[in-house]
């Protein structure tokens, strides 16, 4: 509980810095709620913060019923740091006055807390709460209901900011966006790897040698010849890749091979093993 709050917080309080010290001052806006946020502070007057927490209260009492309490709590705890980092923020000064790197530098800061408040379970935007209750009765998935929300409300910065901060806001949103999954998933994400083959004993074997991975055998069988198989299953590091495609190209060119991503490994024997 106490990591949490700590990383809660920190992802929290850097979302306020990419908002006040980058983006807020050069008119560009983020999307979601704290898109819609800083349009509405720009147009009344009011502070940031404010909108920040009003706007998401009604999410947050969804996102309890719906999603559960340890959800509802973090999230709360996120905004409100948010909400008062940026009142306390507000008035230093921008850091630079060029767009385009307070575009840039402002996407990273903010994308690096934003996904550090999800990986640690909670929430900075109640949209995407909305976007879980759209697709359980609307036939679009979560991340299309998103983008059309996003879609709108920078628009609407080109009506109220200029055309130009617009587009700014867009390489913004899109540079906050890959920097939430660079900090979920990490930059050494895993590779989960499925392989079979006749030679899977040989391949698993290699992989063991020459990669220093544990492998697990899976009993398969083929739909269509109902021929029984092994399925070699191993997990790797993304930077190890190349490498076990090799080894298997080496062994078995007809080898079948399914790589997929994954964002988290836990417990087993993961570890990595000596190849000397």
């Amino acid at each position: 509980m106490i990591r949490r709050t700590l990383f809660i917080f920190l992802g929290a309080a850097l979302v306020s810095i990419g908002l006040e010290i980058f983006l807020v001052p050069n008119n560009i806006i983020d999307g979601g709620i704290v898109g819609i946020s800083i349009i509405l502070s720009h147009l009344t007057g009011l502070t940031l913060g404010l909108f920040l927490f009003l706007l998401n209260l009604p999410f947050l009492i969804i996102g309890y019923k719906q999603i559960g309490k340890t959800f509802a709590i973090s999230t709360l705890f996120g905004v409100t740091v948010m909400s008062i980092g940026t009142s306390l923020l507000h008035p230093v000064s921008s850091m630079t006055e060029d767009p385009l790197l307070a575009a840039v530098f402002g996407g990273i800061i903010l994308g690096i807390g934003v996904g550090l408040v999800i990986r640690y379970g909670g929430s900075l935007d109640g949209t995407e709460i909305v976007a879980i209750l759209f697709n359980k009765k609307l036939p679009f998935s979560v991340g299309e209901t998103v983008m059309f929300f996003n879609i709108f409300i920078l628009g609407s910065a080109g009506f109220v900011f200029g055309w130009d901060r617009a587009m700014y806001s867009l390489i913004a949103y899109f540079i906050a966006f890959k920097m939430i999954d660079v900090t979920i998933l990490g930059l050494d994400e895993s590779r989960s790897v499925w392989i079979i083959s006749d030679k899977d004993e040989e391949i698993g074997d290699a992989l063991l040698r020459r990669l220093g991975r544990g492998v697990t055998y899976l009993s398969g069988e083929g739909a269509y010849t109902g021929e029984r198989k092994k399925v070699v299953f191993c997990v790797i590091s993304r930077l190890e890749e190349a490498k076990l495609k090799t080894i298997i190209e080496d062994i078995d060119p007809g080898a079948f091979l399914a790589v997929g991503a994954i964002s988290n490994v836990k417990g087993g024997n993961f570890k990595k093993r000596s190849i000397h």
